[in-house]
């Protein structure tokens, strides 16, 4: 059993490495010359940084690295309140310790065009419809994450890094577009605290944490087999 000091390491390093894997690579194609980051690219490096760290350190502390994620486990009572609010404060600093670091180390002139990679709306979709789609799209993310990680009967060992790192790869494809498909508080969060880029935040809370209550509460009360009594 590792103590909670333990998780909190654990939770900051993987939000780390997701905001600076995914906000990296797009600064890393602009400074190469790219006029964009290829869409795959977008999809696959946060999905890939998720993947990795599930792996690394997901037995550690569940590999949340995602407020949404930690508001379903807290919501279903899988985690306590003191818990999941120092998980929040873990993985908010995380990112905004990577958003920073990405600021030192690549070009002022990229990292301010690529406006630190926080996810953006599409100029014809209004904060509702945004607030839709990231609730839709964090809605079968956290649903993975109940049926592999959370679930005693899942494939927790097996293949939840695979799954949870492709269901984010697919949810960039689907909805990067409309949204940025963000998914994730902490990703809209500390990009937008270290570039001061606030606009829409509000989406990329309000549609994951709801998002992610729905998912996890429909799992937890409709497809968690009962213990027999």
């Amino acid at each position: 059993m590792h103590n909670l000091g333990q998780k909190l390491i654990a939770e900051f390093i993987g939000t780390f490495a997701l905001l600076f894997f995914g906000v990296g690579s797009i600064c890393s194609a602009l400074q190469a010359g790219a006029a964009a980051p290829p869409t795959l690219s977008l999809a696959l490096a946060p999905g890939l940084a998720v993947a990795i760290m599930f792996t690394a350190v997901g037995h550690i502390s569940g590999g949340h690295f995602n407020p949404a994620v930690t508001v379903a486990f807290w919501v279903t009572r899988r985690q306590g309140t003191l818990e999941a609010l120092l998980y929040w404060i873990a993985q908010l600093l995380g990112a905004t310790v990577a958003s920073f670091l990405i600021t030192r180390i690549y070009l002022e002139d990229v990292w301010r065009r690529a406006t630190l990679g926080v996810p953006a709306l599409a100029s014809d979709v209004s904060p509702v419809i945004g607030i839709l789609v990231e609730a839709v799209l964090t809605f079968l993310l956290v649903f993975v994450y109940f049926g592999t990680a959370a679930d005693k009967e899942g494939a927790f060992g097996k293949v939840a890094p695979f799954a949870i790192g492709l269901t984010i790869t697919g949810d960039i494809l689907a909805g990067g577009v409309l949204t940025g498909a963000a998914m994730n508080p902490a990703r809209a969060f500390g990009p937008a605290l270290v570039g001061n880029y606030w606009a829409n935040q509000a989406v990329y809370w309000v549609g994951p944490l709801v998002g992610g209550i729905v998912a996890g509460s429909l799992y937890s009360v409709f497809l968690m087999r009962k213990p027999a009594s």
